[in-house]
């Protein structure tokens, strides 16, 4: 059997159905990716000429008052629950299915490689003055929030750790501009300057 041949222009459809069918795509491919889909990638189910960028604010309109939301993260667009609803989700999900817990101490080294990335086991020494574990970086890095990011150039080439689209994803960020500033976080007694 021949495999079926994808119509992304629907030229079949009269406008408003076309539209509409267009809409649905982009929410299904969006529904059944983990991450973040690339504006790019959703044009691959459109056809040529539409409009992703409306497409999505048709979506994101048709979503409103919906348990779930479209948003941007990192360089593409998740479908993600209302923040609303978080309550909901972990009483019935299990331990492992959620944001696991991070010690605070796991939290600030989070933190403190959101803050200055790329930085390396050293600089994060520099930070915290004592060493940080390679378990601690590895917990990080199996819960997808931190990646390796480039080698340090100087002797031994350590490896540097930058954040990950997950870490934009489990904290609601688009991007890293959206971080907190460390000095409101400083006045509102929420770290040390």
């Amino acid at each position: 059997m021949a495999p079926e041949e994808f119509d992304r222009d629907l030229t079949d459809l009269p406008a408003a159905l076309r539209w509409r069918e267009w809409m649905r795509r982009i929410e299904a491919v969006l529904f059944a990716s983990a991450a973040p889909v690339a504006r790019e990638d959703l044009a691959r189910v459109v056809g040529q000429g539409a409009s992703v960028d409306l497409l999505i604010e048709d979506l994101a309109a048709d979503l409103e008052g919906r348990s779930f939301e479209l948003a941007r993260v990192a360089d593409g667009w998740v479908l993600r629950t209302r923040a609303a609803y978080a309550p909901a989700i972990r009483a019935v999900t299990t331990a492992r299915d959620q944001l696991p817990d991070l010690s605070e101490f796991d939290l600030a080294v989070l933190a403190a490689i959101a803050y200055h990335q790329p930085v390396s086991r050293d600089g994060l020494k520099d930070i915290f003055g004592k060493e940080i574990s390679r378990d601690l970086i590895g917990r990080l890095s199996a819960r997808n929030l931190i990646g390796t990011g480039p080698r340090e150039p100087r002797r031994g080439a350590p490896y540097t750790f930058v954040t990950t689209d997950r870490f934009l994803m489990a904290f609601g960020l688009e991007t890293l501009r959206d971080l907190p500033d460390p000095e409101q976080l400083a006045e509102a007694g929420l770290s040390r300057a």
